[in-house]
């Protein structure tokens, strides 16, 4: 299971930290990723580490303002989020890949949290 929470309102250009207490099997290899979704569109990829070596993958609009990070003693994954935006708002959910190569594409993630709400307003 996996539990996102952090979420909240907050104006442009403040920032948030999302957190996503991982819980099950700590195998090596696989990672994390947090994928966001705003009213009417589709899922999209936000950033992911992998759990063993802590490589990461960011969307590129998010690079420079977004951090993720994990707590392997806390078995806790973390976005930190700088500078928001009106854009950023939606959902934000955290969710676990089995495999060792990070990807992108939220099909590939096995486990799902229940989401977070992030309102950016302007």
């Amino acid at each position: 299971q996996l539990q996102a929470c952090g979420g909240g309102l907050v104006q442009a250009g403040d920032s948030l930290t999302l957190v996503c207490a991982v819980s099950g099997g700590m195998f090596s290899s696989f990672h994390m990723g947090w994928f966001r979704q705003a009213p009417g569109k589709e899922r999209e990829f936000v950033a992911a580490i992998h759990w063993r070596n802590g490589n990461t993958l960011y969307r590129d609009s998010m690079k420079g303002r977004f951090l993720i990070s994990r707590d392997r003693a806390k078995n806790t994954v973390y976005l930190q989020m700088n500078n928001l935006k009106p854009e950023d708002t939606g959902v934000y959910y955290c969710a676990r890949s089995r495999l060792e190569v990070i990807t992108t594409i939220p099909e590939r993630y096995n486990f799902w949290g229940q989401g977070t709400l992030v309102t950016v307003s302007s």
